[in-house]
């Protein structure tokens, strides 16, 4: 399951304003970010909850069509031409994107230092299930400074439950061997957990395999969150009628008309997910490791921005690029109803900062229901990502956070401590 946080962090402006490259000390500057797939949805597994191996028939995708070697030189050239940050970071993710093998990424580098200029950094990550993973490929991430976001769940028994091949075996074995070629070569990397319906419920386990074992320093947890018509349904374009109450059983997953998928996370299970493994990094691991939504929870706390797309108040600077050149809102929108263009009928800067786009970034906030708009963590959460807003409030109103129960139960139980890790911080 590939997902968008480990995404640089880049703030929306309240106005974002100029199209055309701002003059110098401008207020805002135009940076956005792209998650490129240059497989398509193309993968060597076939991970139960992943939501992305049905965009094949979604999209009608020919299966090994991949990025041409045309494709891959607009995209850079357009990518490093839009932004005027100094940072520029590419990410590449899938499907599988080391399924384009090694020269594919030479030719990455090659043509990012054709139009990369002195003033810029430009940075990749790649988002992989290590599968493929050698010294050789090592090798070359460690020489060119990829950061490697590597996708584990858990100990064996947990991760095996729905990481498997396409001969439905498991891959934990696979996954390990690769870990050890990242440690021996020193790789930077990531890990990235899919918390779902079965890991969620040992919340101390997985974090301290991923901490202790893994040795990771930064985690990013990614609640699995898909309703049950993802496959031929767009968020957003919901049955109205279908959407039940919070709390309800059809609500949570396990009953037959749920609205979720029976490996998408509980409510509850994820509030307890989160308060056990925060209690667990506050007490063994503060300011040793990186938690994503500990690190913005404490960053948000102090009164500045989110880290993170999902907590922030507004979305729609990071968007997805299929094989082909074709663009979409977000990784998560990649449905024919979001599909903003392509980069051979319209420049990459023009699609981000379109009408459209900004309306689906500010629509994070406009359709927030009162519900949310009354809680006392609204700063905190934001109606967190709106591809989950799947359920009802408790008076009927729909767009409310399918994790909303355990949201709130995780800043109830560790709003004390965010609070005093905040003041430790402001006052030191």
């Amino acid at each position: 399951m590939k997902n968008s946080t480990t995404i640089p962090l880049i703030p929306l402006p309240t106005s974002l304003g100029d199209v055309d490259a701002p003059p110098s000390g401008a207020r805002f500057k135009r940076r956005f970010h792209v998650m490129a797939k240059p497989t398509g949805s193309a993968c060597n597994l076939d991970c139960t909850y992943c939501f992305y191996l049905h965009k094949e028939q979604l999209l009608e995708q020919r299966r090994g069509d991949f990025m041409s070697d045309a494709t891959l030189e607009t995209f850079i050239r357009q990518y490093i031409e839009a932004q005027d940050g100094e940072q520029i970071v590419f990410s590449w993710q899938g499907g599988e994107p080391t399924l384009m093998g090694l020269e594919f990424f030479h030719k990455v580098v090659r043509l990012q230092e054709k139009y990369g200029s002195a003033r810029q950094r430009i940075e990749n990550n790649l988002q992989t299930n290590g599968i493929a993973l050698n010294d050789e490929w090592c090798g070359f991430l460690k020489q060119h400074n990829f950061l490697v976001g590597l996708s584990i769940d858990g100990p064996r028994e947990l991760h095996d439950t729905y990481r498997l091949t396409r001969s439905g075996r498991p891959t934990f074995d696979k996954v390990m061997r690769a870990l050890d070629c990242i440690h021996r070569h020193g790789v930077s990397f990531n890990a990235l957990t899919v918390v779902n319906r079965v890991n969620a419920r040992r919340p101390v386990d997985v974090y301290r395999f991923l901490t202790r074992e893994v040795g990771a320093t930064y985690v990013q947890f990614n609640p699995c969150v898909e309703a049950r018509t993802f496959k031929q349904v767009a968020p957003q374009f919901w049955d109205e009628d279908a959407i039940p109450i919070v709390g309800t059983d059809r609500a949570r997953p396990g009953s037959a008309d749920s609205v979720v998928t029976d490996w998408s996370v509980d409510p509850d299970d994820w509030g307890y997910f989160l308060s056990r493994t925060f209690d667990e990094w506050y007490r063994e691991d503060l300011s040793r490791v990186l938690v994503n939504l500990f690190e913005t929870a404490v960053a948000q706390t102090m009164g500045l921005p989110s880290q993170l797309c999902i907590t922030a108040p507004f979305c729609g600077k990071g968007l997805a690029m299929e094989h082909d050149g074709r663009v979409y809102s977000c990784d998560h929108y990649v449905y024919p109803e979001y599909e903003l263009s392509d980069i051979f009928t319209h420049p990459l800067h023009q699609m981000a900062f379109s009408e459209r786009q900004q309306a689906f970034g500010f629509g994070k906030r406009d359709t927030l229901p009162q519900y949310c708009r009354q809680c006392p963590n609204l700063n905190l959460c934001w109606g967190e990502c709106p591809k989950n807003r799947l359920v009802r409030t408790p008076d009927g109103e729909p767009g409310l956070n399918y994790l909303c129960p355990g949201i709130r139960q995780f800043h109830a139980h560790a709003g004390p401590r965010l609070r005093q890790i905040a003041n430790s911080l402001q006052s030191g």
